[in-house]
């Protein structure tokens, strides 16, 4: 281990003070989420089944998956990086909380019936029913990889980051101490231990985040005083192209439906907790309750961000630490206000949130991996094995898991932002399985085939544009190639789609599959017939809170256009 990890174990230089009594919080907060999780996994362990375990019986109703959902995206990679990009582009980014919304639509609309209705496990297991063990093979290994290195590695970076800032404990140090504390109350209580503390983790988490926002708000004078300081395009969420964000607004509505579709409609590790549901109409509600709760990050994410930039700019607040180029470090940006705006013991309260915001993603991605492995692969190698076995394979999983993440977790750091670098991993990942899960669910030609081929040829050609990615040669070619200076993530992700796309229709014509009621039975008619479900009566009805949802989205991007 390096000298300087070593050296610094206790403490190393940090650009804010934190007293004995947030430290005392932190700690408390740590202590009771982790009684919480334990205590979830051990009442139930007299029924230690594999549904349990993984699926918390299928018991989960619309607030409990509307709240997980929202935990498990809002990890301390949304706190440290929306905050590092509102100061550094403004509302840009945002753009990635307010799509969200929509594609939240089509899973409450469109693929939650289907996974209800089929009473899959895992999404590989849909998989299989719809095309080809093949398929669900390939997919269960792309989604534990997702699962390890985009959802649990960057997270545990991000959080480190964030230590660090606040307590000046090196990074490597801090990501080993989260990964011990959130895999030990995740491989006791399983996915129950998870919506459990989740639940409890969404409600300090936007207590935090608001309170931040609404002091620095106050602080700085307002929306007027805001606006005074900061240049006008910062505080619009659609750029034109060439926009220094790198983020144009064509970039968002090509790739955004690609890797939202991936993230919130076939991702294990989100839709997991709509797979627990008590019934289709809880499966329903739950996504739409977490879009709305969706359009809150831009506010109190992102806005703080930029509000940072205005302060300093002001002179209200010390500027930020450099970083190792003597530039502002936007990193520490989050932390940075913490320290600098908040009295003692709400730097507690709101670095709890922080801890909150990571440890919920964290937990959410290892049971989906435990899960995955369990009953995508082991079981499949060993179909007799008993519940009780089956369980502890998830257990050990879980632990493996955690080490792989961080010994990746700290190579996260060679992107621009943690951001950019976990939304690229995701927009050269989410091709392939887009295509095929949006083909598997409207077009009854989808041959299995094709959608195996699809997903090698996808994933294949996706790995390749992240290693160009990630060793720079891509940033070093656009440089050289001014022309090709629009290629950002999203744009790629589209084009990548486009191809999967052609190669997911051709196979299907070239190589049919003979008619299977099985099969047809998981194909939508129309794009029309999962809204003859009647649903719940009154202003909870799935197609009110879908139209209400939809309009309130157009509305703020009219806004904030």
């Amino acid at each position: 281990m390096p000298w300087r990890y070593v050296k610094g174990f206790f403490r190393k230089e940090s650009s804010v003070q934190i007293g004995w009594p947030d430290t005392t919080i932190i700690v408390a907060y740590i202590v009771g989420i982790l009684a919480l999780g334990c205590w979830a996994g051990l009442r139930r362990r007299a029924r230690d089944k594999a549904d349990e375990y993984f699926l918390a019986g299928k018991t989960l109703r619309w607030p409990v998956i509307g709240l997980a959902l929202f935990a498990t995206n809002i990890s301390t990679v949304h706190l440290v990086s929306l905050a590092e990009e509102g100061y550094t582009n403004g509302l840009a980014y945002g753009n990635f909380e307010w799509m969200a919304p929509f594609t939240l639509i089509a899973l409450a609309l469109f693929f939650a019936p289907f996974y209800i209705r089929s009473g899959v496990a895992t999404l590989p297991d849909f998989l299989e029913k719809r095309y080809s063990r093949a398929s669900r093979d390939w997919l269960a290994v792309l989604s534990i990889i997702s699962a390890v290195f985009i959802h649990i590695g960057f997270s545990l970076y991000a959080g480190a980051t964030v230590l660090e800032g606040l307590f000046g404990i090196p990074k490597m140090w801090s990501i080993v101490l989260i990964a011990v504390i959130t895999g030990l109350y995740t491989m006791v209580g399983g996915l129950m231990a998870v919506v459990l503390t989740e639940s409890v983790q969404t409600i300090i988490l936007l207590a935090g985040a608001v309170i931040l926002t609404g002091i620095s708000l106050v602080k700085v004078g307002g929306w007027g005083g805001l606006a005074e300081q900061v240049d006008p395009v910062k505080l619009t969420v659609l750029r034109p192209a060439g926009d220094a964000s790198g983020l144009p607004w064509y970039s968002v509505f090509l790739g955004y439906p690609i890797i939202g579709i991936w993230y919130w409609c076939t991702d294990q590790t989100i839709v997991q907790r709509v797979l627990g549901a008590k019934d289709e109409n809880h499966a329903r509600i739950g996504p739409l309750f977490a879009g709305f709760i969706k359009i809150l990050p831009v506010f109190i994410f992102v806005l703080p961000g930029l509000v940072c930039l205005a302060l300093v700019q002001k002179g209200a607040i010390p500027a930020l630490p450099l970083n190792e180029e003597g530039q502002p470090d936007a990193a520490l940006t989050y932390s940075h206000m913490i320290g600098t705006l908040l009295p003692v013991g709400l730097r507690g309260v709101v670095a709890a949130a922080l801890m909150a915001a990571l440890m919920s993603t964290v937990s959410g991605a290892l049971n989906s991996a435990a899960t995955l492995f369990s009953y995508d692969l082991y079981k499949r190698w060993s179909p007799g094995t008993s519940e009780d076995r089956l369980v502890m394979i998830g257990r050990i999983v879980t632990f493996v898991a955690m080490v792989l993440a961080v010994v990746w977790s700290p190579l996260c750091g060679r992107f621009p932002t943690v951001f950019q670098g976990i939304n690229a991993a995701i927009s050269y990942l989410a091709p392939p399985i887009t295509v095929v899960f949006v083909a598997g669910v409207f077009w009854k030609k989808a041959s299995s085939k094709a959608s195996f081929i699809t997903l090698i040829t996808g994933s294949a050609v996706g790995f390749v544009v992240f290693l160009l990615d990630f060793t720079k040669t891509l940033a070093a070619f656009k440089e050289t190639h001014p022309s090709f200076g629009f290629l950002n993530f999203m744009v790629i992700s589209f084009f990548l789609a486009c191809l999967c796309g052609v190669v997911m229709i051709v196979l299907s014509l070239a190589f049919p599959d003979e008619p299977a009621a099985t099969k047809m039975a998981l194909v939508w008619k129309s794009p029309w017939e999962p809204l003859h479900e009647k649903g719940w009566p009154g202003p909870g009805n799935y197609k009110i809170l879908s139209a209400l949802l939809a309009l309130t989205m157009i509305v703020l991007y009219v806004v904030f256009r």
